[in-house]
């Protein structure tokens, strides 16, 4: 290893490129690595085709009058009537029903009722009767309910695979300090060069992998009838990018600590449960908040949500043209931070032998 002894800037990017190819060509040779990237394209296709396939259970519809109950009559909805039509429209506005049909006081339509809906049309309703009526939205939607979901499911799981694939990098630490071989590394190898090409490697193979996911998308989203949908996702995808990449360097320094303090694998469970949370709670947050204004604007300014929350924003159209560029400054300022933190306390951890060192202990011991 010519010239990485140097601890100059040569020797340092010198050592730092070695250090990433390995992990690559390592990584690259693993069938969990292959069997990952498996997963996340099925799972694409998965949530772009099914819920057509399957559909949903039964549709709730009100219904104002006789005549708006008569053309019902027959069919699979599950209908209930209710006094007039601000009553429904009242229904429909709280989701209690998808819809509401109630007399066509306008005359454009042929079986004399409307459909009143919130967001978008109600293609099973419409479907149910014998000729479309003309169907009015409370609250019309640029991206149906259906469509949107799909989205937030695909970035969140994307986010949460790709956090948990950190694991590799707090695996391999320790396994390396297990076995010794980090004991050579290090005399040859500075320290936080080594957690460099660790979090370099991980990141490209990271980057590789949403090349992947960004060709297989838009043909899982043709596939599943969402072909409209290429064009609305095109500009959220476009920041999802930069913003999962930061978001992975940012959990690669705290994966990579979560193993330097520790020398067995069996104990590695003991200092990732903080590093899990934070990719864990993200996930959760805009999965149960996603219809939450407050607080997915929130999540979209916390570094360890916003790669998720502010896509998902962008995609709804909730953000305006600067919040991005906001949210990203703070996300690649809090980066910087966490890795300057996470190389003193890896440089002081690598070499401990025996149990779980205390972070305390690891910054005091800085090598």
């Amino acid at each position: 290893m010519n010239g990485v002894t140097q601890h100059g800037t040569r020797g340092f990017a010198a050592a730092t490129r070695l250090v990433a190819e390995r992990e690559i060509k390592t990584f690259l040779r693993a069938k969990g690595f292959w069997i990952g990237l498996g997963v996340i394209v099925v799972g694409l296709f998965a949530m772009s085709i099914l819920p057509g396939v399957l559909g949903g259970g039964q549709t709730k519809v009100v219904t104002v009058g006789a005549q708006a109950a008569e053309v019902l009559a027959g069919t699979d909805l599950e209908v209930r009537a209710v006094a007039d039509v601000p009553a429904a429209e009242a229904l429909v506005r709280s989701e209690e029903v998808e819809a509401a049909v109630v007399p066509d006081t306008t005359g454009e339509s042929s079986t004399g009722v409307r459909v009143i809906a919130l967001a978008d049309p109600p293609t099973d309703v419409v479907a149910a009767l014998r000729t479309a009526p003309p169907v009015d939205l409370l609250d019309p939607a640029e991206v149906g309910q259906g469509p949107r979901q799909i989205v937030i499911m695909v970035f969140a799981m994307v986010f949460l695979l790709f956090g948990m694939g950190g694991t590799a990098i707090a695996q391999s630490t320790v396994t390396e300090k297990q076995t010794r071989i980090v004991e050579i590394l290090v005399s040859t190898i500075p320290v936080r060069a080594l957690l460099a090409g660790k979090i370099v490697g991980h990141s490209l193979l990271t980057i590789g992998q949403i090349l992947v996911i960004a060709v297989v998308a838009p043909i899982a989203l043709r596939l599943g009838g969402h072909s409209e949908l290429l064009a609305l996702v095109a500009p959220a995808l476009g920041w999802f990018v930069p913003f999962l990449v930061l978001g992975f360097v940012l959990l690669a320094a705290m994966w990579a600590v979560a193993g330097s303090l520790v020398s067995r694998q069996e104990d590695l469970g003991s200092s990732m449960g903080l590093v899990m949370l934070l990719v864990m709670g993200p996930y959760f947050g805009v999965m149960f908040f996603s219809d939450n204004a407050v607080v997915l604007t929130v999540l979209s300014y916390l570094p360890f949500s916003s790669a998720i929350a502010m896509p998902v924003r962008l995609f709804a159209g909730q953000a305006s043209a600067w919040e991005p560029l906001v949210a990203l400054g703070l996300l690649a300022g809090t980066v910087v931070l966490i890795v300057l933190l996470a190389g003193r306390v890896y440089s002081g951890s690598l070499l401990h032998t025996g149990g779980k060192l205390a972070l305390a202990k690891a910054w005091a011991r800085e090598a």
